[in-house]
């Protein structure tokens, strides 16, 4: 048969037809080829995900083979990394606890290291995550990153040493509050709100005007009431006079060199000696490591930034508007 919009051939002298091309469904092997191709590959995949995470699981928290894994004498660390929130990790309250949990339950589990890489956050998670810090009973050794500052230092506090490096930013005891006051901008762009209240002060941190005098002094109370507490509780845990750690609250972090001479931090010292230190404390010289997390939570964060839909934006408009109204930092 001639290819579509060809002239037909003369009937006097009929080409012969050929025979089809071996290769004219090529395309279907082909396709055939690459299925069982891909399916082999996942197959492998599967497996060798399967033995890393029973062989090597216990060191990524890859899943729940992991738990499954048999080892001796063992040091568990706990990576502390970002902003001290409510979002779920081990920088969080729910996270931390999670698996601070994990570690108490675990009879092979003799000490646990925090590897703190953080400059602070929201000021009551750090307080709830000091406490499951303070109340762990099994050893628990601080190893600073490069920054340990603010809530993340408060959480730190509380055990039982602290490892530094000499240029690990440490400290930043303190508290803040943010008002952003938008009203000249407004203002220069013609735009009046109105805000209807049920109290004078309710409007107080919506940005479209400027606080009042006695708003100002509320606010200052309340920042100076969380930062008493910041206080009391870094003098427990390090085992310091209150007055010493106030006259070092200035808000400003220390290099690790200057926070050991000044009693925030024990040692220089990196990850390994936190380790070996931690295996010390609880009564070990040989030991094995765990790295104790969320299974797939890298996983699980991938698919929640693949999956944003159109509500995501207001629900961080309204996340916002909370931390302005009632979110403190430290």
């Amino acid at each position: 048969m001639p290819p579509y919009g060809a002239a037909p051939a003369p009937a006097a002298a009929p080409t012969p037809v050929a025979p089809p091309k071996k290769g004219g469904k090529g395309w279907i092997v082909g396709l055939a080829v690459v299925i069982c191709l891909f399916l082999l590959c996942a197959i492998a995949i599967g497996s060798c995900t399967s033995v890393f995470s029973a062989s090597m699981g216990s060191l990524g928290g890859l899943g729940s083979v992991a738990d499954e894994v048999t080892y001796g004498d063992t040091v568990g660390v706990i990576n502390i990394d970002g902003t001290i929130q409510y979002d779920g990790s081990t920088a969080s309250p729910e996270g931390l606890k999670a698996q601070l949990d994990r570690a108490e339950a675990d009879d092979n589990i003799v000490a646990v290291v925090l590897r703190v890489n953080s400059g602070g956050g929201t000021a009551t998670a750090g307080e709830e995550m000091a406490i499951y810090v303070r109340d762990f009973s099994k050893p628990i050794v601080v190893s600073s990153a490069s920054m340990n500052a603010s809530a993340a230092y408060e959480i730190s506090s509380q055990a039982d040493y602290i490892f530094t490096a000499e240029t690990t930013a440490i400290g930043s005891i303190g508290t803040a509050m943010q008002i952003t006051d938008y009203s000249g901008l407004l203002e220069k762009l013609g735009i009046r709100i109105d805000n209807i209240t049920s109290a004078e002060s309710k409007d107080s941190t919506y940005g479209d005007r400027a606080l009042s005098e006695e708003e100002r002094a509320y606010y200052q109370q309340m920042v100076d009431q969380i930062n008493a507490t910041f206080i009391e509780k870094v003098a427990a845990g390090r085992g310091m006079a209150e007055e010493e750690v106030r006259a070092l609250a200035t808000g400003l972090t220390f290099t690790g060199i200057d926070a050991v001479e000044n009693g925030l931090a024990d040692e220089i010292g990196t990850l390994e000696d936190a380790m070996d230190f931690a295996a010390m404390l609880g009564g070990v010289s040989s030991y094995d490591v765990i790295y104790l997390q969320q299974s797939g939570a890298d996983l699980s964060s991938l698919l929640g930034l693949m999956g944003e839909d159109e509500a995501q934006p207001a629900q961080a408009e309204e996340a916002l508007q909370a931390q302005a109204a009632l979110g403190m930092a430290a």
